[in-house]
């Protein structure tokens, strides 16, 4: 029987999850940039139901309940996800669960939106996942991404081949003991073509410039996102009804 492979990013966020979870609400780049984008993509959410997949500590989940949304949450770390029951206090459904894999637990047609923020690049094909988030959404419901943008990742990693799905390794020093990240880079035309070719249309890509509160915080990181993207910021609709 062939072994199954552990997630790529498992072992580092396990290393760095209280300290993660900790600071997620102040890291510059987390809660005044990333986050202010992809809310801007987002629809109303009063009474609809979300499924937040790679939900970590539940800062999102945390926002979507605040807003009348119904969430459930999915992540592969036991250690995040026990912060997240902390943080949410039995307000949300949350699973262990493995976005590499079957979501077979997900009734198909159950959720409004699915929400994926900076998970994707720790999945190297995305059409199996994206297959998966179309079966779980209702008809015309909607799946809104962040990742890493494919230009700024190509400049922290010049090596290798831009229009090609590539493994790189980041490394992480702002969580405490500095620890190794590995992920996936991938191009631009492999982010659409995933997102169109498994039965999703675009209706908003946004590239999101840093403003004045991540330059107070972290000027270091203002100066790199305000000359480089450093994400995409997606928001797209199930073609079917």
């Amino acid at each position: 029987m062939k072994r199954k492979r552990e997630p790529i990013a498992l072992t580092a966020y396990e290393k760095v999850a209280a300290r993660f979870a900790d600071l997620i609400d102040e890291k510059a780049v987390n809660a005044f940039f990333e986050m202010p984008a992809t809310l801007s993509v987002f629809p109303h959410v009063g009474g609809k139901r979300v499924l937040d997949a790679g939900c970590g500590p539940g800062r999102y989940a945390e926002w979507l309940i605040s807003h009348g949304a119904e969430v459930v949450g999915i992540d592969v770390s036991p250690k995040l996800l026990r912060r997240a029951r902390k943080r949410l206090g039995g307000r949300a459904e949350l699973h262990v669960a493995d976005l590499n894999g079957p979501l077979d637990f997900l009734e198909g047609g159950s959720f409004d939106m699915v929400l994926a923020t900076l998970i994707l690049d720790y999945i190297e094909d995305w059409r199996p996942l994206f297959r998966e988030f179309n079966r779980v959404l209702k008809g015309f419901g909607l799946l809104i991404f962040s990742c890493r943008h494919p230009f700024g990742h190509f400049d922290l990693h010049p090596g290798g081949d831009y229009f090609r799905t590539e493994y790189v390794e980041d490394m992480w020093k702002g969580f405490g003991t500095p620890v190794v990240v590995p992920c996936y880079r991938r191009p631009l035309r492999q982010i659409l073509s995933a997102t169109a070719d498994t039965g999703f249309a675009v209706e908003e890509l946004l590239e999101p410039r840093p403003d004045e509160e991540v330059r107070k915080r972290d000027p270091d990181a203002y100066d790199r996102l305000a000359r480089l993207p450093g994400l995409i910021c997606v928001r797209a609709r199930k073609k079917t009804g």
